[in-house]
Order: C-alpha cells, then structure tokens, then sequence
C-alpha cells in the first residue's frame, strides 16, 4: 500500500477482531516502523514491548470493559518509556514526542500490513493500568508504558473519520491568511 493510501485509511479501530493470530514477523515490521521514527537529539528514548502470547494477551485485554479491540485483541505493543526522563537538549527532553512519532508510523504500518488498531493513553492512566500492565510486561523500576496499541485483523469495515478541510487548519505565510 502507498504511503499516502495509508494515511488516507488509517483510523481508530475500536471493534471486533477476526480470531487469528498476528503473525510475528509482521509485527517485528510494525515495530520496525516505529524505531525508524524520528526522536529528539537522535536519542532513540523510546522501547517497545510486544505481547504476542495468548495467555498475556487475554490478561491484558481482561483489564478494558468497554474498549472490544483492546479485549479482542491478538496482540499489544507497549511503547515504554523513562519515569523521570533525562534532559537532551537545553534542560528539555522529548520523549513524549519521540513515543508519538513512534505510534504514528506504527499506526501507519499496521493500516499498510492490512490490521488495525488504536491509540491507547488515557486509559493507561486511571487505576494504575499502565503500572499493571508494565508488572505483566516485566518493566524494570523507572520505565513505565506511555502508550498502548492493541492489533489485529478487524472483523468490520471503518471509514477514516471526516477530517476539516486543508483551508480550515491549514495556510501559507500568515494564520489565516486567504490563498
């Protein structure tokens, strides 16, 4: 798939997945994606966690009681990060954004390879899910999972969301500015 026929399907799947495994070498390539990704200062802060093992994948799943794709799902990549990250470039660190990049060109991969899947943050958030999650993971003390992407073979079809036209949030030369 062309990059930009990517972009143009890429959505948030939340439904049902089809009952079939991820293949791992499809999910090394969606991982790959996210370490070419840019980062701050070429720092590379960001690690991944791939659960594939079903057993892992239904404890994980468990913890949603609303989210079908991240209950259904056939496999997660946790995208870890430092708890109190290190500054690299004038007392600033970029992390969050280097994680971002990251999940984008992940995202991006698993539209290409034919699965889908959703970006999951703040859910991580309450109830110590991040934490739970990084324990089932085996994060060490001071890493802790940013962002989580559940994957799969959807069972259903979803259209792309209707995006605001380019003239709506987008200008040349002055915010605003007419063409």
């Amino acid at each position: 798939m062309d990059l930009f026929e990517a972009i143009s399907k890429r959505h948030s799947y939340r439904g049902p997945y089809r009952d079939q495994p991820v293949p791992r070498n499809d999910l090394r390539r969606i991982v790959q994606a996210g370490l070419q990704a840019p980062s701050g200062r070429n720092m590379q802060t960001t690690t991944f966690v791939i659960a594939d093992e079903p057993a892992l994948v239904r404890s994980i799943g468990a913890m949603h009681a609303s989210n079908v794709a991240v209950q259904q799902a056939k496999a997660f990549i946790a995208c870890v990060v430092d708890v109190r990250p290190e500054a690299v470039y004038e007392g600033h660190h970029f992390q969050v954004e280097d994680c971002a990049a990251a999940v984008e060109n992940m995202l991006l991969a698993v539209t290409a390879l034919g699965y889908a899947g959703v970006w999951i943050d703040g859910w991580l958030r309450g109830e110590d899910r991040a934490g739970r999650i990084g324990k089932l993971l085996g994060l060490p003390e001071g890493k802790m999972i940013r962002v989580l992407l559940p994957v799969g073979i959807p069972a259903e079809t979803w259209p792309q969301k209707e995006k605001r036209p380019f003239a709506e949030r987008a200008w040349f030369n002055r915010f605003g500015a007419a063409d």
